[in-house]
């Protein structure tokens, strides 16, 4: 089984369910908090490959919500300086593992790549498990030492 590395936002539900999948296909998952990452345009890049720069943003994000940034108006450049100032905006999660990155959890692809198992009854996806819900999912605070609390 594979080690992904795993950037998400913390106290994501959607996120949860699709660490979850991983390491019941048997995978190490280590996580990574998305928006405390120090991003630099070619490291995020990477992770797009050559998908169409609407298909780097997080479609449930505030702004994009809103219609106060639409991806499909915007370059590669313009992208990628509105992803970089707002972590929020980048789609997720981003995995790594076996020298391959990819954005977001389409089930298919993460099957192909790294395998998952037995199938389940319903696909993970990358939705909200909240809907369309008004509120963001809280952070999570630490405990004062630099870990995570529920």
């Amino acid at each position: 089984m594979a080690r992904v590395d795993f950037w998400e936002k913390p106290g994501c539900g959607g996120n949860a369910r699709q660490k979850a999948r991983l390491r019941s296909a048997g995978h190490e998952v280590v996580e990574h908090d998305l928006l405390a990452e120090p991003w630099t345009a070619e490291r995020l890049a990477a992770f797009f490959g050559a998908l169409p720069v609407a298909e780097w943003f997080n479609r449930a994000a505030p702004k994009v919500k809103s219609g106060e940034i639409v991806p499909e108006a915007l370059d590669a450049g313009g992208a990628m300086v509105a992803l970089l100032a707002e972590p929020l905006l980048i789609r997720r999660p981003l995995m790594a593992a076996e020298g391959r990155r990819v954005v977001g959890f389409d089930e298919a692809v993460v099957a192909a790549w790294i395998g998952l198992g037995a199938s389940m009854a319903a696909p993970v996806g990358e939705g909200c498990p909240k809907g369309e819900a008004p509120l963001p999912c809280p952070r999570p605070s630490t405990d004062g030492e630099g870990s995570l609390t529920a």
